[in-house]
């Protein structure tokens, strides 16, 4: 059964380098399709995201939250595809595609290590390209469960300026070292986790289980945090890197993670149909509460 799976993982693969040759309006096109497919046959994570949506646009209605929901499956669908850009297409190419803004926000002259907040956006992986292209950066990612699918989007990751992941099993212990070295760590911290790690502060209005690593890394580290915007545009990308955040970390760590989640919204209204609502990002609920997505 493993090595079945592998093949079809092989086959898969094979599949996205092949579309790697085609000009991005083709791949766009693929991409519309098959995010039209993934939106009949994904039933499930259909209705994880239109229980987000609800969640999250209260004052929206059915329909137009439905529309959202399509745009969605369309975007992550297209963003799917452009990796076979990311991990195949050549650095040209690349460069010319993804417009990176703001890089002088990394610059070290002040000599204080610097996090980068970089939420899940469809356009998260060619954000890590497009800062990459510049500077050496370390993050966390997730194992895949599939070993074939694992290796091609760790070799994806480290195409470029000799990037440092770690493993998520590995804490946040190398990756804080890292970032006293002056390495830029891009920082994901907008999924559920689970509650042991996590605080409930407000999400969209939702109590949601948030991670604290931001504001305890930025403590630990003495690190200014940069946003990190990644925007899927008709010609690519765009990744805008803002002002570093002022006056964090604050008063208190819950304080400071309840801003991140503020933050995060005012991004997500500019764009919401590129937020990663495929996800259970409400999962964990306050003890009493009940679950909102069903089995």
């Amino acid at each position: 059964m493993r090595s079945l799976q592998n093949l079809f993982a092989w086959l898969g693969v094979a599949l996205l380098w092949l579309l790697h040759w085609l000009p991005l309006p083709l791949l766009r096109l693929a991409g519309r399709m098959l995010g039209a497919l993934l939106f009949y046959c994904g039933r499930s994570r259909r209705q994880v995201a239109r229980t987000n949506l609800r969640l999250c646009f209260p004052g929206k209605n059915a329909a137009e939250r439905e529309r959202l929901l399509r745009r969605h499956f369309i975007c992550f669908a297209q963003s799917l595809l452009d990796r076979s850009l990311l991990w195949w297409a050549s650095r040209p190419r690349l460069e010319r595609m993804i417009q990176l803004s703001g890089a002088e926000y990394l610059a070290r002259a002040d000599d204080c290590p610097t996090l980068l907040l970089a939420p899940h956006f469809v356009g998260l992986d060619a954000g890590g390209i497009g800062v990459a292209f510049g500077f050496s950066v370390v993050s966390v990612y997730s194992p895949q469960k599939n070993p074939v699918f694992d290796a091609m989007f760790l070799a994806g990751r480290k195409r470029f300026n000799a990037p440092v992941l770690l493993s998520r099993k590995e804490g946040m212990r190398r990756a804080l070292k890292a970032m006293r070295q002056g390495l830029p760590f891009y920082y994901l911290p907008d999924m559920d986790f689970g509650q042991r790690e996590s605080i409930f502060v407000p999400f969209f209005g939702v109590p949601a289980a948030t991670i604290t690593g931001v504001s305890r890394l930025a403590r630990a580290a003495g690190a200014k945090v940069v946003p990190c915007i990644a925007r899927l545009t008709a010609k690519g990308y765009a990744i805008d890197l803002m002002p570093p955040l002022e006056d964090f970390p604050g008063e208190s760590v819950k304080a400071d993670t309840a801003r991140i989640n503020r933050f995060i919204e005012s991004q997500v209204l500019t764009m919401p149909e590129q937020y990663y609502w495929l996800h259970k990002r409400f999962k964990t609920r306050p003890p009493g509460e009940a679950e909102f997505y069903s089995p």
